[in-house]
């Protein structure tokens, strides 16, 4: 924050700051205030909005953007193709263009919150954008507190917003902000600022901010931790002739945000079939795993991490009683853990993929409780897949899809709506009767 401004005075909008360190509740009260009067005095509607954030998702190229994990997601995530429609799905085709939807009698008219804050998780680079994309599209103004460790990455992505966004249609009624999480003075002024809140990250961090002193009109939605698995059954596994495509279709799943989504596969449950050798298929899944690592190879890796997976890979060879395998090279690129069993093993990340032989898919679909949020689903017979699905939708999980596509997200999100949780639909009867 500059030293120049006045303690408790407006934050201005349209900084070279993308991110802006703020330290007094005053300044979070006032910086709201004045993104929700912009918000009512200019209205956006959900195509204004696609224009511009197809655009900037257009403009997240170069080789430092491509660094960042998470951003080709994003690229795909603006396109107009992507948002266009999840609007039409959760809010119906005339809210496209803010035009009333008629309803027998009634007009049905969907309007802004005001003001979303946005709490994302500190381990996932492109959240802060993703997060405030949504209320965007409903026609609000963000408030987004950005974790500390984000704020260098976040700001190169909004400088490209700035840049492509001159008018500042959306540019105008974004605010990225960082402060340290103890202050919880700051927390709490953040939360009594705002109309409605996206909360995302661990249950700790989930509960906590769900516990601020939100407005009793504020609507509330969190995304807390959740973990997913992958599963193949006897006929896709242990056919030759496609064990090569559904192994590069894992190795994507699990290289994409370096498996710290809740959407990562983090265990593949391979259904057992009599006289079938596994090892042919450990071959391809170890040859795929090598060619993605040669093509997006990690640039870092906290050496926490590198303990850990290197603890897990001790822990399963040396488990008593188990006759377990693993998979890996010297480094802690990545590792595939062999073993058997319907329970899903806690998870190391960093690429690191347990393999459960199970005698029936059906058995560790019906011990989910709520906590695998994505299930990625190679069956060839549709029928199977169907009862599969509803099991696993009766038992907690949220997203059902293709192996290869457990990151290409949807509306609705872990079972809630994106756009529409942050907006209110109008009913208006008219008067006279016509």
């Amino acid at each position: 924050m500059s030293k120049r401004r006045a303690k408790g005075a407006p934050l201005s909008l349209r900084m070279p700051d993308r991110v802006l360190s703020v330290n007094s509740a005053a300044q979070i009260a006032a910086a709201a205030q004045q993104l929700r009067e912009l918000a009512r005095r200019k209205p956006v509607t959900p195509t204004q909005a696609i224009d511009v954030l197809e655009r900037w998702g257009a403009s997240l190229r170069g080789p430092a953007l491509d660094a960042i994990p998470g951003v080709p997601f994003l690229r795909l995530w603006l396109r107009r193709g992507a948002l266009e429609p999840i609007v039409m799905h959760e809010l119906g085709r005339e809210a496209l263009h803010g035009q009333w939807h008629r309803e027998g009698p009634a007009r049905l008219g969907v309007f802004p919150l005001g003001v979303v804050g946005h709490w994302p998780a500190a381990n996932i680079e492109i959240q802060p954008v993703l997060s405030l994309s949504c209320s965007l599209l409903g026609g609000n103004a963000a408030l987004v507190r950005v974790p500390t460790s984000l704020v260098e990455v976040n700001g190169v992505l909004l400088d490209r917003l700035y840049e492509v966004d001159t008018p500042g249609v959306l540019a105008d009624r974004v605010l990225a902000v960082t402060f340290g999480h103890e202050r919880m003075d700051l927390q709490q002024a953040m939360a009594a600022a705002v109309d409605g809140a996206m909360i995302w990250g661990g249950a700790e961090a989930v509960s906590q901010i769900r516990a601020l002193p939100f407005p009793h009109w504020a609507r509330v939605v969190a995304f807390g931790p959740r973990l997913s698995v992958a599963a193949m059954d006897a006929e896709s596994w242990t056919s030759l002739a496609e064990q090569k495509t559904w192994s590069l279709r894992i190795a994507r799943d699990v290289w994409q945000f370096d498996q710290q989504a809740c959407s990562s596969p983090q265990t593949l449950f391979l259904e057992r079939r009599d006289g079938c050798d596994i090892d042919p298929f450990l071959g391809t899944l170890k040859d795929a795993f090598s060619e993605e690592n040669r093509a997006h190879p990690r640039r870092e890796i906290h050496p926490a991490l590198s303990s850990a997976i290197c603890l897990a890979r001790a822990n399963w060879l040396l488990d008593e009683g188990a006759a377990n395998r693993a998979i890996f090279p010297q480094s802690p690129d990545w590792t595939i853990l062999l073993g058997s069993g319907p329970d899903i093993p806690k998870p190391t990340q960093g690429r690191t993929l347990a393999v459960l032989l199970v005698n029936d898919l059906a058995e560790p679909i019906s011990r989910f409780d709520g906590m695998v949020q994505t299930l990625g689903l190679a069956v060839q017979q549709d029928a199977r897949e169907a009862c599969l699905a509803h099991a696993a939708a009766r038992n907690g999980v949220d997203r059902i899809v293709k192996l290869g596509r457990m990151h290409v997200f949807g509306s609705p999100w872990d079972g809630t709506d994106l756009v529409r949780s942050m907006t209110r639909v109008i009913r208006h009867v008219p008067s006279y009767d016509s």
